[in-house]
């Protein structure tokens, strides 16, 4: 089984447009409602990937419950969110049919209590009997401590289960420090986690700081991994059209599922780009087109990075 953990967890909301004006009311012409927040889309893929796979984290109020209901709907996710008194966020999305532009709101997330805090580490801890591995992935919602994903993959770690952590800022500067087996920033969050704008010498930098193995996402141009074992970097045919949303959430999912099977890194990179390409084709994140995803994954070119 893999475990996913999203402590920010979301109900996406998705609105397509004909046109986005700033100023302007606007007539939406489709809603979709997913259960969304990083790791549950990472669940998601996973699951119509075939692995076995629990998501975990927080959920409150009705945007909550909304979430539990739709994953609940979600073949082969197993639900094990804890609720919160505080209200989960909301993310909308809104897709400008025109151009293909996506513009993104994103709500903080509730406050979560140290005693809640310290009732999901008792839950994690549990969960982790039988894991294969582990992903950890988004924001830290309010009241739970920046340190909290370095603690998780200390934790992980003393369990024997390797850790694929993917988030931002402090909260990820502080968990490489822990040594996750792998960490997945884009090339933003990589350039404030190291200082360097270039790709290349940013992940290596970030490999010296603790990481086993970084692979970062450069969007349309595919993923930079380098590992002690060497470096790698992998593209797709060409730029897909449509909505990026939940894009680098698949390449979690590709990266982590050929981790469990053992796959080497080009495979794993190959299977990456293809779920991320499949996912900007697909109406929401969480999901992916399969057409897309097999005709580019006959197509992904990855070549040795140094």
């Amino acid at each position: 089984m893999i475990l996913t953990v999203t402590l920010n967890c979301a109900l996406d909301v998705t609105y397509r447009v004909p046109r986005l004006r700033p100023h302007a009311s606007h007539r939406v012409t489709a809603v979709a409602e997913r259960p969304g927040g990083k790791g549950v889309n990472v669940a998601r893929v996973l699951a119509a990937l075939g692995h076995p796979v629990t998501a975990t984290g927080f959920a409150g109020g009705p945007a909550g419950a909304l979430v539990r209901e739709l994953l609940a709907a979600s073949p082969g996710v197993v639900d094990a969110l804890l609720p919160c008194a505080g209200a989960t966020r909301r993310t909308v999305a809104v897709v400008d049919e025109t151009s293909g532009d996506t513009t993104q709101f994103n709500e903080p997330g509730p406050l979560v209590t140290p005693a809640e805090w310290a009732g999901f580490l008792a839950r994690y801890q549990a969960l982790l009997d039988g894991v294969r591995a582990v992903a950890l992935c988004g924001s830290l919602p309010p009241g739970v401590p920046v340190g909290a994903y370095a603690v998780l993959v200390r934790t992980a770690r003393a369990a024997g289960v390797p850790v694929l952590l993917d988030t931002s800022g402090e909260a990820l500067r502080r968990g490489v420090a822990a040594r996750p087996e792998m960490i997945k920033p884009n090339a933003a969050e990589l350039a404030e986690l190291t200082g360097f704008r270039e790709p290349l010498p940013a992940t290596r930098d970030a490999l010296r700081r603790g990481a086993h193995a970084v692979v970062t996402s450069l969007g349309p141009e595919g993923l930079l991994a380098a590992t002690a074992r060497g470096g790698w970097r992998a593209a797709p045919p060409r730029a897909l059209a449509g909505n990026p949303t939940g894009a680098g959430d698949s390449a979690v999912a590709g990266l982590l599922s050929g981790l469990v099977e053992g796959l080497d890194w080009p495979e794993r990179l190959v299977r990456a780009v293809a779920l991320s390409a499949a996912t900007v084709a697909a109406p929401a994140a969480g999901e992916f087109d399969p057409r897309t995803y097999e005709e580019v994954r006959g197509s992904v070119q990855v070549t040795g990075a140094r």
